[in-house]
């Protein structure tokens, strides 16, 4: 009696274009070499590629069963399909992002501006700038202007 294997070669395809497609934003998009073409995921869906190719000529062999026909047909469209969306993410749908031109730049100094603290008394960024710290103490030379202000863009409360 013969019996038949499990076809790996479709499944490894299979989920190694879903780590692919999700290795991207959750390990990739750290490190600029390639956050700014995804030569790396584009990588693994060439592996992953190569594994489903094998997987459905295994599948479609003559010897085996019609659910194993189905199931490895149905993994490669989906396989082809999180290729396309990355794709489509990656290559298209990022290019709709509008420029940061206005945006400062590292280094660039900030516009002056108002704002009100948590106290609801406006501060500015030239007063923060140019009052003196007072919670310096007297041995360490007393109050001085400051060298810097840390402006943090804080989305939690509306």
């Amino acid at each position: 009696m013969k019996t038949l294997r499990l076809n790996w070669q479709i499944w490894a395809g299979f989920l190694l274009s879903l780590a692919a497609l999700f290795s991207y934003p959750l390990l990739f998009v750290d490190w600029p070499i390639t956050r700014d073409f995804p030569w790396a995921n584009l990588l693994l869906f060439a592996f992953a590629a190569v594994l489903l190719f094998v997987g459905v000529r295994r599948a479609f062999a003559p010897d085996r069963r019609r659910l194993s026909k189905i199931v490895s047909s149905v993994l490669a469209a989906l396989s082809a399909l999180v290729l396309a969306m990355f794709i489509f993410v990656a290559f298209v749908a990022s290019r709709w992002l509008p420029a940061s031109s206005g945006a400062p730049q590292v280094g660039q100094k900030a516009p002056d501006f108002t704002l009100v603290d948590t106290n609801n008394k406006s501060a500015s960024l030239s007063e923060l700038l140019s009052s003196p710290i007072t919670s310096v103490p007297a041995s360490a030379g007393g109050p001085r202007a400051p060298k810097g202000v840390l402006l943090i863009f804080y989305r939690g409360y509306w």
